[in-house]
């Protein structure tokens, strides 16, 4: 007998949960949409030609790649098979893998359906993503993202936005978070500044890993890397600039003043900022930080990531600006920024801080308790009544005892039960009882309808 198990980094998701995830989904989805972001939705599969090579080497390693369909080996030699590479096999036997990100995909989309979108196209999209990584808690090989992309347009006002919707998104959910940004220019200034243009992304792939393996960590990678101990020197004096978020602009800019890209780069913050200002912020605290890096090879100009304040965790969000990302696949020219939210480290964070509303389980409202044939065929036409008004309801399948029935309420967390007996049925007035208060009335179906929607509007959308 075959022990039932699940791949590790994988989870199955309980109804409690699932509404809890739906519930920050919702969320999400609610505000891309005031926003003006239109829903698309990709394949889990893409071919592996349409992922290799966009995220970096580190990136290429964590893909999901599938086998052929059928004998994956039947046009490969035994000679062949035995004297290749891992590499060189998987590029024989694979021609697709699944999806690492959204942002790729979306590259891939627009290029397709090009004649048929209209830019700036503004897209959302809420679905899983694959890593063949090491899993660790806030850490899975499959996991949601949610992302919403600005495509046909060099504005920074599209970056102002974005960061704008993280803000207002962790406001609705309850999570306070610190909003960090930095920019890819400046990084390529400070890289071109110490002659290492050729190493930038060694530097940011190591930088991106600094609360993972600390200045050690990053220094001792930078070595590995070929960087000199006078090229190190300046790196960690760049990074270590702490301040308000225009001082360190200023600083930065003093630093940088014989790179044109880095000093382009400190002028598109420096706007951004502006705009925000303008705008205004509700809750998150926004902060410049030359730390950051956001290790994929494909962001270009600004890029963002967002932390909890409270939960120690890496980033519950993040994203960039992407200069040319559909030019890879044949439409040149195509400037667009986006951001994700981490939708599972959104999870495990409101899950720590008990941020999830009492109302956020939906399920079933009523259940109609019955004692026998009678009263069954009675509950009946009731039930599909209470249906039509828009309230999820269900009847017990037989009459067992009211203590097996009443149990089954509350152990699926029914708000209320509809007792129907004798009196009732001759009546036509039913009991009615809170399962949360214990407390009982006598009232029609009509009255039991408008009771339950102002009760249960208040924990729940019906």
């Amino acid at each position: 007998m075959i022990k039932p198990s699940i791949p590790s980094g994988s989870r199955d998701f309980s109804s409690e949960e699932v509404y809890k995830r739906q519930y920050i989904f919702n969320i999400i989805r609610g505000v891309f949409e005031r926003y003006g972001y239109l829903p698309i939705e990709t394949p889990t599969m893409e071919n592996l030609e349409t992922l290799e090579g966009k995220y970096g080497e580190e990136g290429d390693r964590l893909l999901f790649r599938i086998l052929n369909s059928g004998d994956f080996k039947k046009d490969i030699s035994a000679s062949e098979f035995d004297e290749s590479s891992a590499n060189q096999l998987i590029s024989k036997v694979s021609a697709k893998g699944l999806r690492y990100d959204l942002t790729i995909p979306f590259a891939r989309f627009v290029v397709m359906h090009q004649n048929e979108i209209t830019f700036p196209f503004k897209r959302y999209q809420i679905q899983p993503v694959y890593r063949a990584d090491r899993p660790q808690r806030g850490r899975y090989r499959e996991f949601y993202q949610c992302d919403a992309d600005v495509i046909g347009s060099d504005s920074l006002v599209n970056e102002m936005e974005l960061i704008r919707i993280f803000d207002e998104v962790f406001l609705l959910l309850g999570i306070a978070v610190t909003i960090k940004l930095n920019n890819r220019k400046i990084l390529s200034g400070m890289a071109a500044s110490i002659n290492a243009s050729d190493k930038f992304s060694d530097i940011t792939i190591a930088v991106d890993k600094l609360d993972k393996i600390g200045i050690q960590g990053v220094r001792q990678q930078l070595i590995t890397g070929g960087l000199s101990e006078s090229q190190i020197h300046v790196i960690e004096k760049f990074f270590s600039l702490k301040d308000e978020s225009e001082q360190m602009l200023h600083d930065a800019k003093s630093l940088l003043i014989n790179s044109e890209t880095g000093q382009k780069g400190i002028a598109e913050l420096k706007e951004i900022l502006q705009l925000l200002k303008i705008t205004g912020i509700t809750k998150a605290s926004v902060e410049v930080d030359f730390t950051l890096a956001r290790g994929l090879d494909y962001y270009t100009g600004a890029i963002m990531e967002v932390k909890s304040n409270d939960v120690k965790m890496g980033s519950i969000g993040g994203g960039g600006r992407y200069d040319d990302l559909t030019g890879v696949f044949g439409l040149k020219g195509v400037s667009g920024v986006g951001i994700s939210f981490g939708a599972d480290r959104i999870y495990d964070v409101m899950e720590e801080l008990k941020l999830f509303p009492i109302g956020t389980q939906a399920g079933t409202k009523i259940l109609f308790i019955h004692f026998n044939e009678a009263s069954l065929n009675y509950s009946l036409p009731l039930l599909q009544k209470v249906r039509a008004e828009g309230i999820s309801a269900e009847i017990y399948p037989s009459s067992e005892k009211i203590k097996k029935q009443l149990k089954y309420a509350d152990e699926k967390r029914i708000l209320f039960v509809v007792l129907v007996g004798e009196d009732e049925m001759k009546t036509g007035k039913l009991t009615l009882k809170n399962m949360q208060t214990g407390a009982q009335e006598s009232l029609t179906i009509e009255e039991i309808v408008q009771k339950v929607k102002v009760v249960a509007s208040k924990m729940f959308k019906i």
